[in-house]
């Protein structure tokens, strides 16, 4: 029961954060039109393609640095992304306060305290706030920088390239342990228990599929069989048989990339700015947006089940396609025609 009673917390904070970064993303669109112009047109299908291509080089980038051992730049480039970011947020929501060179001063000392934490103590409170923080402005700008069509190429080419990376190539396994070991908010920490540190946790291994692997006197693992003799296999099969097999509830922290929250939002986020004049609307949030809100939250109860069951997952695939039906379910009964649900209508 209190295993149960962990992982129902770690799942909690979770929708908490995912609640969160939709919610501030939506209050953030607006305000964040007035004042940016990412792209000159929001329409364009061709700006999903140019976000894709950059996660690919940006991908190749950390996973060269993490081969080459200057993996700290990359830490300090993500600190600063993340004041930086913290910085947008701040500026559209705090109150007026003095200008220092055209900038909010009480939201450039919020932005400053985030970057010190995440550089200087980068426990998983800290992480996870930044992370938030990051996902709420980076949601809200690629809102209003992606149309309907875009964001749903956007949402279907990375759920594909998710999938692959995870379950084919696993080099987005690769990179997660590189940024785990990093102590930034690219992964968010989901901690089971109140007395959990990140700071004085080991790192886990995102790429090993069985924790009890057999493994040589030098820690190296054995891979069927090569180079074992019939000694060391008949001690270890004794061994595996007498530990008890893990249960996956049994572990101290979650693991979720902030992507996995950030991508299902720029949908949620682009229906809400981009909803046609006089589109019906729930709590003010525009019905298509909301929809869309459920179904991201369909796909998260189906991925933290599989992820509770103990190994890694890809998380678009399933947190991508719940929006997506969650978006046009609400489009077609708002009275969208699915031509112009899908963003279709100048192309036709």
């Amino acid at each position: 029961m209190k295993q149960r009673q962990r992982a129902a917390l770690g799942v909690g904070i979770v929708a908490a954060i995912f609640l969160f970064v939709q919610l501030a993303a939506l209050a953030l669109v607006e305000p964040f039109d007035r004042v940016y112009q990412p792209v000159e047109d929001p329409q364009d299908p061709t700006n999903s393609i140019y976000y894709v291509a950059a996660i690919l080089v940006a991908t190749g980038v950390m996973l060269a640095a993490f081969k080459l051992g200057v993996d700290e730049l990359i830490r300090l480039l993500v600190v600063g992304s993340g004041a930086w970011l913290s910085l947008y947020v701040f500026s559209v929501l705090v109150p007026p306060a003095p200008l220092v060179g055209g900038i909010n001063v009480v939201a450039l000392v919020g932005a400053l305290v985030i970057g010190v934490a995440l550089y200087a103590y980068p426990e998983w409170y800290v992480i996870d706030t930044a992370g938030a923080l990051m996902g709420a402005a980076g949601a809200g700008m690629f809102g209003i920088s992606f149309g309907v069509l875009p964001a749903l190429i956007l949402l279907t080419v990375l759920a594909v390239y998710d999938a692959i990376s995870v379950y084919g190539t696993e080099h987005m396994l690769t990179l997660a342990n590189g940024v785990m070991d990093l102590k930034v908010p690219v992964v968010l920490v989901i901690p089971l228990s109140l007395s959990y540190s990140f700071l004085d946790a080991d790192t886990p291994d995102a790429t090993a599929e069985d924790e009890n692997a057999t493994t040589d006197p030098d820690g190296q693992p054995v891979a069927d069989g090569e180079g074992a003799t019939d000694e060391d296999t008949a001690a270890a099969t004794d061994e595996s048989e007498s530990v008890p097999e893990q249960d996956p509830l049994d572990r101290d922290a979650l693991f979720i990339g902030l992507g996995d929250v950030v991508i299902p939002t720029v949908l949620v986020a682009s229906a809400a700015h981009f909803a046609p004049d006089g589109i019906r609307t729930v709590l003010s949030i525009p019905l298509p947006a909301l929809t869309a809100m459920l179904g991201s939250f369909v796909g998260l109860a189906l991925l933290m089940r599989m992820v509770l069951k103990g190994s890694a997952h890809a998380g678009l695939p399933l947190l991508n396609g719940g929006t997506i039906a969650g978006y046009l379910v609400g489009a077609l009964a708002s009275g969208i025609t699915l031509v112009n649900a899908l963003g279709l209508g100048p192309y036709l």
